[in-house]
C-alpha cells in the first residue's frame, strides 16, 4: 500500500477540519492535486511519452536503426552530409589535433632534448599510423570523428610490437586498426560470462573485453568468418562512444534527435522542387462553354470526344482559331512557394541546435552584422571545444600515452634518466582555434591585450592555431637568411617593401 503524501495544514485548514471534517478532507485533497507538477499531469493534448527503460535496453532497441538511418542521410542528403562535415572540420581540422610534448626534468623544467626526440619520432609515425598504410594521422582522426558522430561510436584496436602479417612501417612499432560499430555485435550476449551488447564486463560494469566479428557481417555470405566472434581485451581497444545516461555502454548517433526533421526537410524540398519544375512547364487548356460543343450524344447518351487539335503558342501571338464559346485557360501551380525559405531556415536552426553545429555553417547563410556573427561564433565554439575535448580524452591522449611508452620500450626514443618518468607522456593537446571574422579588429584586440599585459604572445599564437616553438624557429631562420643576403628592411621602406643595403661599419655614425 502506497504511503500518502503529507500536506501541511495551515490555521484555516485546522479550523475547517475541526468543525467540518469532510470539508477539511476535500480541501486537503484539492491542495494535494494543486501541488503536483503541471508538466506531470496527463492531458488530452499531451502525448505524455515516457522514458522508463534502462540505458542499455533503449540503446539495444534503437541504436542500430539510428545508425543505419544516419548513414543513409549522409549518403543521400546534402544537408546531413554538410552538417557532418562541418562538425568534423571544426573538431579535428585540416591538420588534426596537435600535440606539443612537455616532459619534465626532475626539477620541474621541460626537457627540451627529449621533447624534440619525441616530436621527430611522432612526426614519422603520423605518416603511417594504421594497419592499411592508406591514411595519415590527421585523416585517421577525421575518419574516426566522422564515424563517431554519425554512428554514435567507433573502435580502434591497438597493435603493439611484432604482429603476424603486420608491418608497422615506422620506427615505433605501434599501429591502429579502425573498426566500425557493426563488428561489435549489439545482439551478442552471454549472461553466464556477463557479456551484454558485445561487451564483457565485471560486477561493477567495467569493460573487460570486446567480442568482435572476424569479418564485416554479411560482406561475404558464404564465409563463416563473418559470423564468428573473437575476444579482444579492453587493454587493446579504444572505444569512442556518445553516451547520454549513466551506465550506458554503447553509443547512439549524434543525429538521433534530428533524423525525423532532416527527413521531413528532404521530402518537403523534393516536393517543392517537383512543383517548381511543373510550374516551369507552361500548360494551357481549351474550355468549352456549352455541352453541345463536345459533340452530339449517341443512342446511349454518351458524347463523342471532340477532335484533338494543337494550338501553337509564341510570344505576342493572337489566337483567332477558337470556336464559339471556347476560351484559353492556364494551369497555375502557385510555385515557387514564397514561404519555403522562411520554413527551411526555421527547420535548419532546429537541426543546428540538435547536432551542435552553427546555423550559419549548416545553412550557408552568412547574413548579419559583425557583432551577430561574432556572438554566434563565440557561443558555438564552446560546443566544438567540448567535442574536441571528448575526442582527445577518448582517443588522442591514450594514443599519445601508448606511443611514448612503446617508443621507450622498443628503444626508438628511450626516456632519459634525468626525466621524471611520471611526466614522460605529458603533452599539450592543441585543438582548432576559433577563426577570425574581421582579422583587423581581432588583431588589434589581441595587440592591446598583449601590450597591457592581459595576454601573452604565446597565447595569441595558440589561439591562432600555431605552435609558438615553430613560429620562433621560422622567424629565427628567416632573419638569419635575410642577414646572410645583406638585406635590411627598414621602417622607412616598409610601405614600399624596399630593401636598403646595410651600413658600412667603417664609416662614422
Amino acid at each position: 500500500m502506497a504511503a500518502a503524501i503529507p500536506v501541511s495544514m495551515n490555521v484555516v485548514d485546522q479550523l475547517i477540519s475541526f468543525f467540518a471534517p469532510n470539508a477539511g478532507i476535500k480541501r486537503l485533497a484539492a491542495r494535494r492535486v494543486l501541488n503536483q507538477y503541471e508538466a506531470a499531469k496527463p492531458s488530452r493534448l499531451r502525448k505524455h511519452a515516457k522514458d522508463t527503460g534502462s540505458p542499455d535496453t533503449q540503446v539495444k532497441q534503437g541504436a542500430v536503426t539510428l545508425r543505419t538511418l544516419a548513414r543513409n542521410l549522409e549518403q543521400n542528403h546534402d544537408i546531413a552530409r554538410g552538417a557532418l562535415r562541418t562538425l568534423v572540420n571544426n573538431i579535428i581540422g585540416p591538420t588534426g589535433i596537435g600535440i606539443e610534448p612537455q616532459p619534465r626534468c626532475r626539477d620541474g623544467t621541460i626537457h627540451d632534448e627529449y621533447a624534440k626526440q619525441l616530436r621527430d619520432a611522432y612526426r614519422d609515425w603520423c605518416l603511417i599510423p594504421e594497419v592499411t598504410h592508406r591514411h595519415h594521422w590527421a585523416k585517421v582522426q577525421r575518419m574516426l570523428a566522422k564515424t563517431w558522430l554519425r554512428d554514435g561510436e567507433v573502435f580502434a584496436q591497438r597493435l603493439i610490437g611484432p604482429v603476424t602479417g603486420l608491418d608497422h612501417g615506422t620506427r615505433v612499432p605501434y599501429s591502429l586498426e579502425m573498426i566500425e560499430a557493426d563488428l561489435i555485435p549489439m545482439d551478442y550476449q552471454d549472461e553466464a560470462r556477463n557479456i551484454y551488447q558485445g561487451i564483457e564486463r565485471n560486477a561493477w560494469g567495467r569493460p573487460l573485453a570486446y567480442w568482435a566479428y572476424k569479418e564485416f557481417p554479411g560482406a561475404r555470405t558464404w564465409s563463416k568468418r563473418g559470423y564468428e566472434v573473437k575476444r579482444i581485451e579492453v587493454a587493446r581497444m579504444h572505444h569512442l562512444a556518445f553516451v547520454d545516461r549513466i551506465g550506458q555502454m554503447r553509443g547512439v548517433s549524434e543525429f538521433a534527435s534530428v533524423i525525423t526533421r532532416l527527413e521531413d526537410i528532404k521530402d518537403y524540398e523534393e516536393s517543392e522542387r517537383i512543383a517548381a519544375k511543373v510550374a516551369a512547364s507552361l500548360t494551357a487548356y481549351v474550355k468549352r462553354g456549352s455541352p453541345d460543343l463536345y459533340g452530339q450524344p449517341d443512342e446511349n447518351g454518351a458524347r463523342a470526344p471532340a477532335a484533338a487539335r494543337e494550338i501553337g503558342m509564341a510570344p505576342g501571338m493572337i489566337i483567332d482559331s477558337l470556336a464559339v464559346g471556347e476560351e484559353i485557360g492556364m494551369i497555375d501551380s502557385n510555385r515557387p512557394n514564397p514561404n519555403l525559405i522562411t520554413f527551411r531556415q526555421g527547420q535548419l536552426r532546429a537541426v543546428a541546435a540538435g547536432v551542435g553545429a552553427s546555423y550559419s555553417s549548416l545553412a550557408r547563410d552568412y547574413n548579419g552584422t559583425y557583432s551577430a556573427q561574432r556572438q554566434e561564433l563565440v557561443e558555438q565554439w564552446i560546443n566544438y571545444a567540448v567535442l574536441t575535448d571528448e575526442f582527445v580524452g577518448q582517443l588522442v591522449q591514450p594514443v599519445w600515452q601508448d606511443f611514448v611508452q612503446i617508443a621507450h620500450l622498443s628503444g626508438a626514443v628511450p626516456i632519459p634518466k634525468d626525466v621524471d618518468p611520471a611526466s614522460a607522456d605529458d603533452a599539450l593537446f592543441v585543438g582548432q582555434s576559433m577563426p577570425w571574422i574581421d582579422p583587423l579588429k581581432e588583431a588589434l584586440a589581441w595587440h592591446s591585450l598583449v601590450q597591457d599585459g592581459f595576454a601573452s604572445e604565446v597565447e595569441v599564437m595558440r589561439k591562432r592555431g600555431a605552435n609558438p616553438r615553430d613560429v620562433l624557429e621560422q622567424i629565427d631562420a628567416h632573419r638569419k637568411a635575410v642577414k646572410e643576403k645583406g638585406l635590411i628592411f627598414g621602417s622607412d621602406f616598409a610601405n614600399q617593401g624596399k630593401a636598403v643595403p646595410p651600413k658600412d661599419n667603417s664609416e662614422p655614425a
